[in-house]
């Protein structure tokens, strides 16, 4: 009698949920039993698994009730492992070192710097920004 009773109420309260809710459930429940039913003795959580838990716990608020195979402290340790890992993707260099300019561009330079031994470099850039060649000072 107790089950049964136990039993209506879920049904009701799961009918009082909204339909985001629900799905989002389904989702965890299905990713728990995908987990748990592998053959290990111990499951094996795959990044794709951490993920999803990661994304739930950050848009559903229920996450931690119905977490079963490990602790909510674990899902937010992957969360921040993730952010990590893409501000550290976001961050790389691309091209380390200054970036390249074109040979004709350096010819340009020793021969204006030849014909006019009394240029100094904010000199020669400013004539070399005249002919639309953008160059450091250096």
């Amino acid at each position: 009698m107790i089950a049964w009773l136990t039993m209506v109420a879920q049904v009701a309260f799961a009918g009082l949920n909204s339909r985001r809710n629900l799905l989002l459930e389904n989702l965890a429940l299905r990713n728990q039993l995908l987990v748990l039913s592998r053959a290990n003795k111990r499951p094996r959580v795959t990044p794709l698994n951490r993920a999803i838990w990661a994304w739930l716990s950050q848009f559903w608020a229920d996450w931690k009730i119905r977490l079963r195979f490990v602790q909510p402290s674990t899902v937010v340790q992957w969360h921040r492992s993730g952010f990590q890992l893409f501000w550290r993707w976001k961050s790389r260099s691309r091209k380390p070192g200054r970036k390249t300019i074109c040979p004709n561009t350096i010819d340009l330079i020793r021969q204006m710097s030849r014909a006019n031994p009394l240029w100094g470099a904010p000199r020669i850039r400013g004539e070399l920004l005249k002919l639309a060649l953008a160059v450091a000072l250096r």
